[in-house]
């Protein structure tokens, strides 16, 4: 009885969590309505949310080893792939964050995970349109160059214009507000930048100098 109990659980959440990601699909066309019923009507998963942003780092991995050297050439020697993904992970966690502070100083509805969970569904569009993308560029000519180049920005276009959408949905503001908010969490991203650059400055000064003491220490003794 208990094992059956545990398994219709377990299955439950596996529902759920597949409704969920489904979800994203409707969110992608239907912004307004779907990132209101994405935190009001509890439609979006954290979990689902995880495994958007994994695949669309995968999927920007992928493009690098296989999308077409007309578009991409890559020099696998200068290539950090853990810088690369930070480079990615690093800017998205910052807007979370910004966004969720300056908007919560200001009556914004959404919580933190909401925040994150809206932003993930926003990259929809990335791997859903990347994806074919790539593997389309190993088949069009440099004459078609434009072609695959106009279809990249509008899936980035698309994500920025999710994104934008989400965060008026979830904190409840007007279009007016939600794009102060939108510049407002740039410009902070822009300043956790520098004080990230000016801690890691001193951080690394810091730890040179101590080196250089006791190289000095240890070369007088």
């Amino acid at each position: 009885m208990a094992e059956s109990l545990a398994t219709t659980k377990h299955s439950g959440k596996d529902t759920r969590y597949l409704s969920s990601l489904r979800f994203a699909l409707y969110c992608m066309t239907h912004p307004l309505d779907g990132f209101w019923d994405l935190t009001h009507e509890h439609r979006g998963t954290i979990a689902a949310a995880n495994t958007i942003l994994f695949v669309s780092v995968l999927v920007r991995l992928l493009k690098l080893r296989y999308t077409s050297f007309i578009f991409i050439n890559v020099d696998w020697e200068d290539t950090n792939v853990f810088l690369y993904i930070a480079s990615i992970l690093l800017p998205l966690s910052m807007w979370v964050t910004c966004n969720w502070m300056l908007t919560t100083l200001f009556d914004g509805k959404g919580r933190l995970d909401q925040v994150y969970m809206a932003t993930c569904y926003a990259l929809t569009p990335y791997p859903v349109i990347q994806a074919p993308l790539m593997i389309l560029s190993n088949f069009v000519t440099v004459d078609e160059a434009e072609f695959y180049s106009a279809v990249s920005v509008i899936s980035l276009v698309w994500c920025a214009f999710l994104i934008i959408s989400a965060m008026g949905q979830i904190h409840e503001f007007s279009l007016g507000k939600n794009l102060l908010f939108t510049v407002a969490t740039l410009f902070g991203m822009l300043v956790m930048t520098f004080i990230l650059m000016l801690f890691f400055s001193m951080i690394s000064q810091g730890v040179a100098y101590f080196v250089s003491l006791v190289r000095e220490i240890l070369f007088r003794i």
